[in-house]
């Protein structure tokens, strides 16, 4: 008999307040980035932190007080502004379980990873949908990626870091928002742990985010990075075919106006550069559809696309198999939302115990539990830890896991196939056709690997 420890623990789960920013630090947008522009940063007492050509972003940094009314009065760039930092996930509770066997027959945590059988993952890949050969740049925090059901997922080769001074594989606390997500895309079916929707898939970590938090600057980088790492002198690497965003920040329409409108522009760069960027909707369980002058970024951001959250009620306690179910704080909203995805929910009343089988044991834990998301995290091993979490931060990866199967099966796809099939893979939900919760419908990986 196996036995597991658990242990509770505070996880993040992507939604925004904001922090206090570095007044040295800018955002700077121009038609394009040449020489004349990084002319201008230097001779307006600045230090050029990256640009990118082809969409004219950069970042700047600088100590001198007239440093932005200098460099806008260059007539350089069209736009710039002071950067922000935000934080842009919260945390709330959750439990982690570890392995403590050394040699399970399967992946000991498959039988309590619902979001499988939600998705139709397990007939994908009998039909041999795994995502390979797909990218997958996750924008988040620290990727683990030498955790035990991470090692040969991870082009480390090809991840970088847009936090100063921290590496790709670096964080704070036992968690790692980061290496959640990147489990839910490609865990290895390996005999171990848990399994990904894409269990083949590439992942490549971008950290835009140290312990929550991380500038615009970081994550705009981070987008052009994924998309174009040529242009950063990352020759030998290829651009994602997916970036997963699974934070969000929600601001008024008018506010950030500047670093907002460059992170548009860096989306949209993505999307001309064929990548599909897909985005967590965030958590407040606002309507946006009738916020009036809010707005979530990066999920409302250029071309990119959202998706919402939902959750089986029960399903450790009654065998409840609503995984359609609308999470309870979800966003969502007309014109927001592209399509759901599992994501976890803690709604479930009270605090009694349920046992479930896993391979080679069992756990035991508060039945609510069973409703949240399992994949890997940091732990305090040098093989890493399992954590459960809810958010439409773990909805984001697992559509980011569908759309890498499509992906596979389709090579060189175009940026606007990839968005068809994917919407037109997913299963019909709530009210028939297109509505604001569910958007196209509720995706479906063996439908995807058919596409």
């Amino acid at each position: 008999m196996k036995f597991f420890r658990i242990s509770v623990l505070v996880v993040a789960v992507a939604l925004a307040s904001f922090a206090s920013a570095s007044a040295t630090d800018y955002v700077l947008s121009s038609n394009k980035w040449t020489s004349a522009q990084t002319a201008a940063v230097q001779a307006a007492g600045g230090t050029v932190v990256f640009s990118h050509g082809k969409s004219g972003i950069g970042a700047a940094t600088s100590n001198a007080p007239d440093f932005l009314s200098r460099v806008i009065a260059s007539g350089a760039f069209q736009d710039a502004a002071v950067d922000e930092v935000v934080q842009w996930q919260q945390p709330a509770a959750g439990l982690s379980v570890e392995e403590t066997a050394i040699n399970p027959t399967n992946d000991t945590f498959y039988p309590i990873q619902w979001a499988h059988e939600a998705v139709d993952s397990p007939a994908a890949w009998a039909a041999g949908c795994t995502g390979l050969g797909a990218r997958v740049a996750v924008l988040d925090g620290g990727i683990y990626a030498a955790h035990q059901d991470l090692a040969g997922a991870v082009d480390t080769a090809c991840s970088a870091s847009f936090v100063p001074g921290q590496n790709f594989n670096q964080d704070l606390g036992t968690f790692w928002h980061g290496t959640h997500v990147a489990g839910i895309v490609a865990a290895r079916d390996n005999n171990l742990g848990v399994i990904g929707i894409a269990p083949e898939a590439t992942i490549v970590g971008v950290k835009v985010l140290h312990g929550g938090s991380g500038s615009f600057g970081a994550v705009i980088g981070g987008i052009l990075y994924a998309s174009d790492p040529a242009s950063f002198g990352a020759a030998n690497c290829a651009r994602a075919h997916i970036i997963n965003m699974s934070l969000g920040a929600e601001f008024p329409k008018n506010g950030s106006g500047s670093l907002v409108a460059a992170l548009n522009k860096a989306v949209n760069f993505a999307a001309s550069n064929g990548v599909l960027v897909i985005s967590s909707a965030g958590n407040s369980g606002i309507d946006f559809g009738q916020a009036g002058n809010f707005t979530v970024i990066p999920a409302a951001s250029g071309s990119g696309v959202a998706i919402s959250a939902t959750a089986p009620l029960g399903w450790a306690a009654f065998g409840a198999t609503d995984f359609d179910r609308p999470a309870s704080y979800s966003n969502y909203g007309e014109g927001l939302v592209f399509v759901a995805a599992p994501g976890g929910d803690s709604a479930y009343p009270g605090n009694e115990l349920c046992t479930r089988a896993v391979v080679g044991g069992s756990v035991t834990v508060p039945c609510w539990v069973f409703d949240l998301y399992l994949s890997t995290s940091r732990g305090t091993t040098a093989a890493g830890n399992y954590t459960w979490a809810a958010g439409t931060s773990m909805a984001a990866p697992a559509a980011s896991g569908v759309a890498a199967i499509i992906v596979q099966q389709n090579p060189g796809i175009s940026l606007g196939a990839l968005k068809a099939k994917l919407h037109q893979s997913s299963t019909d939900s709530g009210p028939t056709g297109h509505d604001e919760f569910y958007g196209h419908g509720f995706v479906n990986a063996l439908n995807a690997c058919n596409q």
